[in-house]
């Protein structure tokens, strides 16, 4: 007997920090990524399993929204997204997120300070870890995550491109 799966529609388009891929449910966005992103495959592995689905091109309203959504972020004119989110992961990974989303536009975070805001101030590893599974880039904002000593650690986009958005973000604040 065959289980129906759940489909996650794909489109690839293009940003100004470089080409991206989106993927959305009809329940909302799953994966938000720049298609240089070299955990992709294992990305698009581990969201088919862990969503009993399968990836097919097409569109759907998330997916409009999220390239304009996305164009607006990065020209300076979007500070918080509006789009519904479809994000599966551990327990562990949900919660981290989730305070990801809570670090405010053009602010920065260390590893540590979010692990401390989680009520577990010695998973600074675990905490930087679930940030590396991400799988949803700007909206859950783990470009804003930055070593102790302020310096510009891993981020799947690569730094230059953590640096771009960091100094947007610090040059949009009024």
């Amino acid at each position: 007997q065959q289980t129906d799966k759940t489909v996650i529609n794909i489109i690839r388009f293009t940003t100004k920090l470089g080409p991206m891929f989106a993927c959305a449910t009809n329940k909302g966005i799953c994966l938000l990524d720049f298609t240089d992103r070299r955990m992709l495959e294992t990305e698009f592995k581990d969201l088919c399993k862990r969503l009993n689905a399968v990836i097919l091109p097409g569109m759907n309203k998330h997916l409009d929204l999220v390239q304009l959504q996305v164009a607006e972020y990065l020209d300076g004119k979007r500070k918080i997204f509006e789009i519904p989110l479809d994000a599966p992961g551990t327990d562990f990974q949900k919660v981290v997120w989730k305070t990801l989303q809570q670090i405010p536009y053009g602010e920065t975070w260390s590893y540590k300070q979010q692990a401390i805001k989680l009520g577990k101030p010695k998973a600074v590893r675990a905490v930087a870890s679930a940030n590396g599974y991400n799988r949803i880039a700007f909206i859950i904002p783990c470009h804003r995550v930055i070593g102790s000593d302020g310096s510009l650690t891993g981020y799947g986009g690569g730094i230059k491109r953590k640096k771009w958005l960091l100094d947007l973000e610090k040059n949009r604040i009024c």
